[in-house]
């Protein structure tokens, strides 16, 4: 009670969502104010009755609960396939304690290591530009570079009118953090779906059951 509160985006976060609706309405929690990481999550909340606010009022967020694309033993994560980028970033990097929640089937070896694309978020001008000088920068390293598109085939909008760019790599970064570095020093790149050192616990459902691991210091650990 009391707190703001990030609401993540994505099926496994809708969850959490819902859960903290139910929690509201039977008088278990009280005073929360919730920032959504998307227009989609801003939808449910309203419509579940949970106060909002905005990061602009509320710059101090006491804990973030969203999901993952990817989640390495070190809890750096891959997030925004779904195009949510920009916002989750913002709202997580001004949380006192961010919680990711995943199925196990999101755990890598390292980031990039499902195949599955890393998202960049580029503006619209320019941005064949911005997609040639991404290619430059990782060379072989990237099986393919493309925009992500619609159902319909045209390119897809964030919530903040930008694009999105999908980065394939055969392999995991071999280090993330300057990968991190080198997308964002290019020009028309916004921010990109390498989410480093952000994650404080990541709460994983496997086949046997939950799994808690949290960061300490430099590594993860189990509890």
């Amino acid at each position: 009670s009391g707190m703001v509160v990030g609401l993540g985006t994505g099926s496994t976060a809708k969850y959490a969502t819902e859960r903290i609706a139910e929690r509201l309405k039977s008088g278990e929690l009280k005073n929360i104010v919730g920032l959504a990481t998307s227009t989609s999550t801003r939808q449910l909340a309203e419509r579940l009755a949970i106060p909002l606010g905005d990061i602009n009022t509320y710059p101090v967020v006491d804990v973030t609960i969203d999901g993952a694309d990817e989640v390495a033993p070190n809890l750096d994560l891959v997030k925004g396939r779904m195009g949510g980028l920009l916002r989750k970033k913002m709202i997580g990097q001004a949380s006192r304690r961010y919680v990711c929640i995943a199925d196990e089937t999101k755990l890598v070896k390292g980031i990039g290591g499902s195949k599955g694309p890393v998202p960049v978020e580029v503006t619209k001008y320019g941005h064949e530009h911005v997609k040639r000088a991404v290619q430059r920068l990782f060379g072989s390293s990237l099986s393919n570079c493309e925009f992500k598109r619609t159902e319909e085939g045209k390119l897809f909008v964030t919530d903040h009118g930008n694009y999105i760019l999908y980065l394939y790599f055969d392999k995991p970064l071999r280090n993330p953090r300057a990968a991190a570095r080198s997308i964002v020093d290019i020009v028309g790149v916004l921010d990109h779906g390498l989410f480093l050192d952000l994650a404080d616990v990541a709460v994983i459902a496997t086949n046997q059951g939950l799994k808690v691991f949290e960061r300490k210091l430099d590594r993860c650990q189990i509890m």
